[in-house]
């Protein structure tokens, strides 16, 4: 069954190569989704998959992501699925 998490993740994340890390983690792991920086310096994603691989693609978030980021804090609420097929980033 299919899960969707909208997460919000404060820190240094932009500039550091976020956004792609996290595509290139969920392609990896086959969520589908997307990730795009916020005008306050956050960074915003949504990911679907199963409930296991969400967790996987959370955790990895709460670790730090990518070598160059420091994470703060991790926002997660639950969202409704989408037809989504990939997982892109948006501008």
């Amino acid at each position: 069954m299919a899960i969707a998490k909208r997460v919000l993740i404060t820190g240094r994340v932009q500039g550091v190569g976020y956004r792609y890390a996290t595509r290139e983690q969920a392609q990896a792991l086959g969520l589908v989704g997307w990730v795009r920086n916020l005008t306050d310096g956050r960074v915003e994603a949504v990911v679907q998959g199963d409930r296991d691989t969400v967790q996987t693609l959370l955790q990895w978030f709460h670790n730090g992501g990518p070598p160059a980021a420091r994470v703060d804090t991790v926002q997660t609420e639950s969202k409704s699925t989408e037809a989504l097929t990939q997982f892109e980033i948006c501008r």
